[in-house]
């Protein structure tokens, strides 16, 4: 794809990672951050909406208590809680002196993964958007939003680090571009670490299993690295986004990118065109549970669109409550799908292997002939 057209974006999400808000010393490099400040200022002022997602809070909590560690739990919430206010008032000043307005917004998995809180969300950026102001979100590491049960041991969460969020944003608000400021220049053929010859890749059509093969593990001090990247692009290109990832320690680099400079790698948006409802199912829930089907359900599933059926089930994993968003794994365990189930997992246990005829003699009751309706199934 063309760069110029590329870069056409009116709604822009930002994300800011810890490696390139901090400096060689390890501490936030001020100069940076307000150089991106400045920059965004200028796509705002030229009519661009632009969403912030930034890291930054713990590594300025760490400085301020003198720390040369933040390792434990407790010591990191620690940290983020002080380095938060810190953090926010360096966004506060610096949009302030171009006449700009920022908002603090902190987010836990909840705010995805309950619907009505995902919904109340979305209308709160629209809303801040609409009104000319710069949403500035981070993730809330002050906080666990996950009881310490038994029923929640096995939880998959919505989004661990500020990739899967940025991405989570983008999808939420229909974003046209997100961008992903890195501490390397785009995604290589080769981990250019270890691969002196290893030549960046400019363009990707889709991000493919073999696409995905080539991301790394976070570097020191990060919790994303290339593979948390990738799947953020995966997932924005799907409803119909373009995701760039760039190198943030380019002086002035959002500047340079809607110059039409020919930096980072660039995700081609697909034709797939995923409803804001199957959006939320396949990537925003937290997963409690799951149900492991046989092939012919996931054929059906898969190149028919079908409805998930009982006969097709081979096993329940964990517990859910009718209304969950639960995992849908295939023999060998390999998650393919996501669902709203219609029944909680003690009937659909009951239910395993049977014929939608046999509901009501088994349950004494039926809602529905399927466990899951396919307008409620995302498929990944």
């Amino acid at each position: 794809m063309d760069r110029e057209k590329f870069i056409e974006a009116k709604r822009i999400v930002i994300k800011l990672g810890t490696n390139v808000l901090r400096g060689d010393d390890g501490h936030v490099s001020l100069p940076r951050v307000f150089s991106f400040i400045e920059d965004i200022s200028n796509l705002v002022h030229d009519g661009k909406e632009v969403i912030v997602i930034t890291s930054g809070a713990v590594g300025l909590g760490k400085k301020r208590l003198g720390l040369d560690s933040t390792e434990g739990t407790a010591l990191k919430q620690a940290c983020a809680a002080i380095g938060q206010s810190k953090l926010m008032s360096i966004y506060e000043t610096g949009f302030d002196t171009y006449g700009l307005v920022a908002a603090q917004i902190l987010l836990t998995e909840d705010d995805f993964s309950i619907r009505t809180r995902y919904l109340s969300l979305r209308t709160t950026l629209n809303k801040l958007l609409e009104l000319g102001v710069i949403p500035v979100i981070n993730q809330n590491d002050t906080v666990s939003t996950i009881e310490i049960a038994p029923r929640y041991a096995n939880m998959q969460v919505c989004f661990s680090d500020n990739d899967k969020l940025s991405a989570l944003v983008a999808s939420e608000l229909d974003a046209d571009l997100l961008i992903i400021l890195s501490d390397v220049d785009g995604l290589f053929d080769k981990n250019p670490k270890t691969n002196p010859d290893a030549k960046i890749i400019r363009e990707v059509p889709e991000v493919t299993d073999e696409i995905y093969a080539l991301g790394t593990d976070a570097s020191e001090g990060g919790r994303g690295g290339m593979r948390t990247k990738l799947k953020a692009a995966r997932l924005v290109t799907r409803f119909g986004g373009k995701v760039l990832i760039a190198n943030g320690k380019v002086p002035f680099i959002i500047k340079k990118i809607f110059n039409g400079e020919d930096y980072g790698t660039m995700f081609l948006p697909q034709n797939e065109g995923l409803s804001d409802k199957k959006r939320w199912i396949g990537y925003a829930t937290n997963i409690l549970g799951g149900i492991m089907v046989n092939s012919g359900a996931k054929k059906a599933l898969i190149n028919e669109t079908k409805s998930l059926l009982p006969i097709g089930v081979v096993k329940i994993i964990n517990e859910f409550n009718k209304g969950d968003v639960v995992s849908i794994v295939d023999e060998n365990n390999e998650e393919f799908a996501r669902g709203i189930v219609n029944y909680n997992s003690e009937a659909c246990t009951k239910l395993v292997g049977s014929h939608s005829d046999n509901i009501m003699d088994i349950l004494g009751f039926k809602n529905y002939d399927a466990i899951i309706t396919r307008d409620n199934i995302t498929i990944l």
